[in-house]
């Protein structure tokens, strides 16, 4: 099995954590929507008015297989959709858009993330995670593995860059071909976006478009890396080692982008998604200068899926859970890290499970979407006056101790899929609480 195929068929999202964690203290939060199908990114506009993406629950049309080449193919329907927050309500105001996903909904890649530029136009990256090659074969016309630009007003879109069919063209990474994009910012008139299933960032002008690769991701080596017990459930089951196999003491894993913000110093920070064995306290953060290298920022993190700077410089990571997927607990975490390198867990577990994405309002509350893996079940979480604990200090760009905390609140939701399912779909809960995802 390719190591980048491998990863996105995790990621549309798995998860990790640190062991000897310190227990955060519970945040204050408040539930306001709910009732999402495989909620994705936010944003708020210049209005105001808080918007979410829905991937969807793909559909009944013709079907590709998924990344990995196993389990079941993946299905093309119109329910992916933008819903719109605002005084309490919520409304899909942007619909019809394309997604992708398995037979039971889950698994689903569709509109990923939203963001508006100064004008507050707006434009919505539309995810595929399967072989770019199938696309176009398979599907015909669609906008899957684009950003889009949407008018709200006539429920229409058009298309403003094409990244599954750049990586089709270019393979950047030299590696197996795929496309998974799952997040961008805005940068004056560019569109900066990760492609998880390309494992690159990429540009794309607004006006003389001119899509190009910034930069690669490097493959990390393992070193004595921790697998599941033989026997474990597993969408690579080549991958989980034999009863008395010997364990390799180094595993080369290829994790993947997953989220990309813009920070006070011009630079693109990065989050990573880490592959399997998905190790905890393997995650990091890349730094992405002018010279278009990537370089560590901070890591000892496990499966972030989203980065965002506040106004004075806090950088927060969203962690997708708190242990790695065959553990069996996706409870995910909030974490603030300063600009001297302080890191503060403002929510671990507690209602938190599975998050896909963050975004800080005007009102410095950090809003979440939390079970983004899930059809039928997303929230976005607004989490009010957080109290926090600090973790011992740490520089940027060095080896920093663990910051999570983990519980164990929700074991047995009539909510959760089966383990089956979860791993076959890249991105659906178990029953019995052993869970893992697919995201992006």
């Amino acid at each position: 099995m390719k190591l980048k195929q491998l990863t996105i068929t995790i990621l549309t999202f798995c998860v990790a954590a640190f062991s000897g964690m310190k227990a955060a203290s519970a945040a204050s939060f408040s539930v306001i929507a709910d009732g999402l199908d495989n909620a994705g990114g936010l944003s708020f506009s210049p209005d105001g008015n808080l918007y979410v993406t829905e991937a969807g629950i793909g559909g009944s049309g013709a079907c590709v297989p998924p990344a990995s080449g196993q389990g079941d193919s993946l299905c093309y329907g119109t329910s992916g959709a933008v819903t719109k927050i605002e005084n309490g309500k919520t409304e899909r105001i942007l619909t019809g858009l394309p997604s992708l996903a398995l037979p039971d909904g889950t698994g689903a890649a569709g509109p990923r993330d939203i963001k508006f530029d100064t004008k507050g136009k707006p434009y919505v990256l539309i995810g595929y995670a399967a072989n770019p090659t199938f696309r176009d074969r398979n599907l015909g016309d669609t906008d899957l593995g684009k950003i889009i630009a949407p008018d709200f007003k006539t429920n229409s879109w058009t298309s403003v860059a094409d990244l599954a069919n750049y990586e089709l063209a270019n393979n950047p990474d030299g590696a197996d071909v795929g496309s998974n994009p799952l997040g961008f910012v805005i940068d004056g008139n560019k569109l900066v976006a990760v492609d998880a299933g390309a494992n690159d960032l990429l540009s794309v002008n607004t006006v003389s478009k001119n899509l190009q690769a910034i930069t690669t991701f490097p493959e990390d080596v393992l070193a004595n890396p921790v697998f599941p017990p033989s026997g474990t459930p597993s969408n690579e089951p080549a991958q989980v080692p034999s009863q008395g196999e010997e364990v390799r003491s180094q595993f080369a894993t290829q994790a993947v982008p997953s989220s990309v913000a813009k920070g006070p110093d011009g630079a693109y920070y990065v989050s990573q998604f880490t592959g399997f064995p998905f190790p905890e306290d393997g995650a990091k953060i890349y730094r992405v200068g002018a010279d278009g290298k990537p370089t560590v920022y901070a890591d000892g993190f496990t499966q972030l899926t989203d980065l965002e700077f506040d106004p004075e410089g806090n950088l927060y990571a969203l962690q997708y859970a708190n242990q790695s997927a065959w553990k069996g607990n996706f409870d995910g975490s909030v974490i603030k890290i300063a600009a001297d390198g302080t890191r503060t867990t403002l929510l671990s577990g507690n209602g938190l499970e599975s998050p896909s994405a963050l975004t800080i309002g005007a009102d410095g509350a950090v809003y979440v979407t939390n079970r983004g893996d899930r059809p039928g079940f997303g929230q976005v979480l607004r989490i009010e006056n957080p109290k926090s604990i600090p973790e011992p200090s740490s520089t940027l760009g060095v080896l920093a101790i663990a910051v999570l905390g983990v519980g164990w609140l929700h074991k047995k939701r009539a909510t959760q899929i089966s383990y089956k399912s979860q791993l076959k779909s890249f991105k659906s809960i178990a029953r019995s609480s052993k869970t893992a995802i697919r995201s992006l």
